[in-house]
């Protein structure tokens, strides 16, 4: 359900509607692109807002243990306290896949503020590029 106190904006990543305008996204929805930017942002990559993003990018070629794992976690809570004051992070996971040995699961367990409604979002994070 989109609320419109929750927000509006365009979709992220940005695409074309069939109207041949963008498509926007709205409340939790919103929300749930607004922390995948977060976290696939890198501190520095944006001009204008330098510290914004996440640090999880220095770890791409750390190795997968679990002191990269208490690592990355914390970067995820700190970035995610700093810049998305709509929710209240309850738990972040970092877990390895039993896919692949070098890809991790980053578990985001956070409630919306304004209507306490609790979400989750899972996002795949690559370490040790060019190995799989």
């Amino acid at each position: 359900m989109a609320r419109a106190f929750l927000g509006t904006g365009w979709k992220y990543p940005v695409t074309v509607n069939a109207a041949r305008g963008l498509s926007f996204s709205s409340g939790e929805q919103k929300i749930q692109e607004s922390i995948w930017l977060i976290l696939a942002t890198a501190p520095g990559e944006r001009q204008m807002l330098p510290t914004f993003g996440c640090g999880i990018h220095s770890y791409v070629f750390a190795p997968n243990n679990p002191a990269t794992r208490g690592h990355i976690a914390h970067e995820v809570r700190t970035a995610l306290t700093n810049w998305e004051a709509r929710i209240d992070v309850q738990d972040v996971r970092v877990d390895s896949s039993s896919q692949m040995d070098n890809l991790l699961l980053i578990s985001v367990d956070y409630v919306v503020r304004s209507t306490n409604v609790a979400q989750n979002l899972v996002y795949p994070f690559f370490i040790n590029e060019g190995r799989g």
